[in-house]
């Protein structure tokens, strides 16, 4: 259905290309940010102490036990420092793998499953998705787990083709249990909870009760066991509070109470939705009623109506949470397109016009709503950085609406594959937009890095014996360790890292009183504090000598 035109899209050498072209431009994107707090600067930092401290069971944090997240990224992370050096694009490599290989596994199952044109289009979508894109080249744990139940889903959907070898259906199931044993080695139960939701949500809606038949529940049992049991068992070897604070904290209270203070109303996610496939918004809700008409495989099985329920279950379970951040919802996104990648084939030129003269209204409306950035900012540096990220802000507009004016043209043409052409080019604008966006952020994102600052800091380092102290008083910095390749010692404020500075107290200052004790007793120390707590420290008159500072921390010295 999808391939009736005797017309190609592109040909093989276009195809090649263009995907060298969007490998180049994906992965050239990595160097050009620093790393910005909290998620970015945290993975990389633990991943950085765990290279070297040698130990690859317990993962700490700014020298504390760090039992929040299981290890998968860290683990990757790690060892690209060890082969690559430490960076911040080598902090991004994993990450933007993870969203390189989900396109390209997007177009592999869309084009065995739907049909070629399906998965070229189910892959364009995806990489031109602001959801997907942005968070493809940040260090967040989302886009791993993200990337393996996509794998684990078209694992699935794979194995369940009509007239598949009963070896090939047997191997692409121990692929997916695989897969879902690396998402709970991503983020925790969460990676095998949601898909065995999907499933069984999936056929009480369905009725498609032989679809349990395929699944090799015994074998895949043993595979997800074979790699999730044993760093289970390790680290609860080592440390035996791990399995609390993990499983009891982290995994349950995290979802079912507001104490991580993550709180958002039920349509929180509804905005990100928006915005993240904002690109095709309109052709979403058209494929999202298509995939409803579209009947099951001959052997009873619907990959569409599983990529449904996928997508409005995932979507439903972390609204009704009571702890949300805007990555949460990330694993629908490839079921999604899926979806419009089951749909777009079918677009003739006249709906497709429709949708660009929607998108020109809605490129035009960020044009004026852009205005806003110029009147942005506290202070009138900020407000300098605001107007500066909005020439890039209309950089990116234009670009999406040079794509848009192309794609028209396109459109108008009398080509069997005109409106198809026209859908890539119209793509192609909105991912050039996108990195623009994203990447002007640096902005804002290199004083927040503090990475300024180091080159200061570590002269003054170079002058210190090796052990001196360095506190971070009443914050946790979530950058300045890894770009100083130092650990600090935790004053007053606690944070995130209350559970490790519990089971190692010794290991900080519990009060501001004690600090300013010892720091007239150290005869060498530095210390980060934040710009008010330094003017409260000059009020009280703390000898302290400043070796750096920015908008948002100030970094002293123990006067000789």
């Amino acid at each position: 259905m999808h391939d009736a035109s005797s017309s190609k899209l592109f040909s093989r050498t276009t195809l090649l290309v263009l995907g060298a072209l969007f490998a180049l431009i994906w992965f050239m994107q990595l160097n050009l940010r620093h790393l910005i707090p909290s998620d970015e600067g945290r993975y990389a930092e633990i991943a950085r102490e765990m290279l070297m401290s040698g130990d690859w069971i317990t993962p700490r944090y700014n020298g504390y036990l760090y039992f929040e997240k299981p290890p998968l990224q860290t683990w990757f992370n790690a060892a690209t420092f060890a082969w690559f050096g430490i960076g911040d694009w080598q902090a991004r490599l994993y990450t933007a793998l993870c969203g390189f290989a989900g396109v390209l596994l997007a177009g592999l199952t869309g084009a065995r499953v739907f049909g070629a044109r399906a998965g070229f289009f189910a892959a364009l979508a995806l990489a031109s998705a602001p959801y997907w894109n942005l968070l493809g080249h940040f260090n967040v744990l989302d886009m791993g787990l993200a990337f393996w139940m996509q794998a684990a889903l078209c694992a699935l959907l794979l194995a369940q083709r009509p007239g598949l070898a009963a070896t090939a259906t047997r191997y692409w199931m121990w692929l997916c249990w695989a897969a879902i044993a690396l998402a709970v080695l991503s983020k925790g139960l969460v990676g095998a909870i949601l898909p065995a939701a999907v499933l069984v949500l999936y056929t009480l809606i369905t009725r498609d009760w032989a679809l349990w038949k395929r699944l090799h529940l015994l074998t895949g049992s043993v595979i997800f066991a074979a790699l999730t049991v044993p760093w289970f068992v390790l680290v609860q070897q080592k440390n035996p509070a791990f399995f609390e604070f993990f499983f009891i904290v982290q995994q349950f209270r995290r979802y079912l109470t507001p104490e991580q203070n993550r709180p958002g109303p039920f349509y929180y996610f509804a905005p990100v939705l928006i915005l993240g496939f904002l690109p095709w918004l309109s052709i979403l809700w058209q494929s999202l009623r298509h995939a409803l008409k579209t009947p099951p495989q001959s052997n009873g099985f619907s990959p569409v109506k599983l990529l449904l329920v996928w997508s409005v279950f995932i979507f439903v379970f972390f609204s009704v949470s009571h702890s949300k951040l805007i990555s949460y919802i990330l694993p629908i996104a490839p079921a999604l397109a899926l979806l419009l990648g089951h749909y777009l084939p079918l677009i003739g030129p006249t709906q497709w016009r429709r949708h660009l003269l929607g998108q020109t209204i809605v490129v035009s409306a960020g044009y004026v709503g852009a205005l806003v950035l110029a009147y942005m900012g506290d202070t009138p540096a900020e407000n300098t950085l605001y107007r500066s990220y909005q020439s890039w802000v209309y950089l990116a507009l234009t670009t999406a609406l040079i794509g848009i004016a192309l794609s028209a043209w396109i459109n108008q043409r009398k080509h069997p594959a005109a409106t198809l052409r026209a859908l890539c080019v119209y793509a192609g604008g909105w991912f050039i937009a996108i990195m623009i966006a994203g990447n002007a952020h640096e902005i804002f994102g290199k004083i927040r890095s503090g990475a300024p600052l180091v080159s200061a800091v570590q002269a003054e380092l170079a002058k210190l014996p090796a052990h001196t102290p360095f506190y971070s008083v009443m914050a946790l910095d979530h950058t300045m360790p890894f770009y100083l390749r130092r650990t600090m010692i935790m004053v007053q404020h606690q944070d995130e890292l209350r559970f490790g500075i519990e089971q190692e107290p010794e290991k900080w200052v519990p009060t501001l009183e004690l600090w300013m004790q010892r720091w007239q007793q150290d005869q060498y120390a530095l210390a980060l504090v934040p710009v008010r707590l330094y003017e409260t420290l000059v009020a009280r008159g703390v000898p302290m000598r400043v070796i750096a500072h920015d908008p948002h921390r100030v970094i002293i010295a123990k006067p000789a």
